[in-house]
């Protein structure tokens, strides 16, 4: 019997939807036989199991509870944002030296801040988003910004290391920039004032499956016209926005972006798993919008149903990945 450990949560602004993904994950793991799921809640002072029992990874692969020491196998890190995505829970279990699922350690860190992503897909020649960069909040930023603001007429102000669209704001108005840019500060040390191209936007599943990576033909997210793909459209009841598995293109746009997704993939040292997202401007230009290193999983989301759209069972997508980096004790 295989351990496999879930950890969500994470106690950052994305620890609801974590355990949201982390509820599909299990229910998916749960069909792989020979194979037990724990469940480990991560909060900034404690990890507790699915039922509250505090828990504490102890030496080498060890998790000791109260009443137990459970042999860590294969770690699964369902956490969206800090400290999942930025790379710190990776680093810890290379340290002890805990085969997981996804980026690693370096890939992770680079994708989530936006600021570090751009350098390097401009340095590989990927095309993205036109923007500013704010490294503080000083008076001097914020005359860059308006600038920038009155070149573009419409920008996206985003703190740099932030997911789901936290911190996240779209402005019109060149008198609210500057609120926009104090609230984007608030979450983050670096800021993106990117010009808005007014796109179409299109999501690509990339991941690893037998023995080829294979991105997906994009999805689409249909927005209000009035708003965006924030954080309420992603995740709120009343959201207007509309998801689209596959998006109408082209057959040349697909393999362009499809392309685009790939050498993203190999070049940024990707692992196992992304999202890539894509921005089609009102002139059709193509552009890399972000990468997320460990993509939304709840019923909704677009990795897992662009995945089986594919033709591929989300299923045995994890079972690939548990057997690829644990072969000491495969499971059927």
């Amino acid at each position: 019997m295989m351990n496999i450990i879930l950890m969500c949560g994470g106690d950052g602004s994305e620890h609801d939807i974590s355990l949201k993904s982390a509820d599909f994950l299990e229910a998916k793991l749960g069909e792989i036989q020979n194979v037990r799921v724990v469940r480990v809640v991560l909060h900034r002072r404690k990890w507790v199991l699915a039922d509250g029992t505090p828990c504490i990874p102890v030496g080498i692969k060890t998790l000791v509870t109260p009443t137990e020491s459970i042999h860590m196998d294969y770690v699964i890190p369902c956490i969206h944002g800090f400290p999942g995505e930025t790379g710190d829970i990776q680093s810890f279990l290379e340290i002890l030296g805990v085969p997981y699922m996804g980026c690693g350690s370096e890939a992770s860190r680079l994708c989530f801040n936006k600021v570090s992503t751009k350098l390097w897909l401009s340095a590989v020649g990927i095309p993205n988003t036109p923007y500013v960069f704010l490294s503080d909040n000083s008076q001097a930023s914020q005359a860059s910004a308006l600038q920038a603001m009155r070149n573009w007429g419409s920008v996206f102000v985003k703190a740099a290391s932030q997911g789901s669209s936290v911190g996240c704001y779209k402005v019109d108005d060149l008198a609210k920039l500057p609120d926009a840019i104090n609230d984007a500060f608030k979450y983050s040390r670096q800021v993106l004032v990117e010009k808005n191209v007014h796109p179409r936007e299109l999501e690509v599943a990339v991941y690893q499956y037998g023995d080829e990576v294979i991105a997906t033909n994009p999805g689409e997210i249909k927005t209000d016209k009035s708003t965006f793909y924030s954080w309420e459209e992603k995740y709120d009841g009343s959201s207007k926005a509309e998801t689209v598995v596959e998006a109408e293109l082209s057959d040349e746009q697909k393999e362009q972006i499809r392309s685009l997704a790939l050498k993203a993939f190999d070049q940024l040292k990707l692992r196992d798993l992304s999202r890539i997202d894509f921005f089609i401007s009102a002139d059709g230009e193509i552009l890399l919008n972000e990468i997320n290193t460990f993509p939304g999983m709840t019923p909704i989301s677009m990795f897992p149903k662009m995945l089986e759209h594919h033709g591929d069972s989300m299923t045995e997508f994890l079972k690939q990945c548990i057997a690829r980096e644990a072969p000491a004790k495969q499971h059927r």
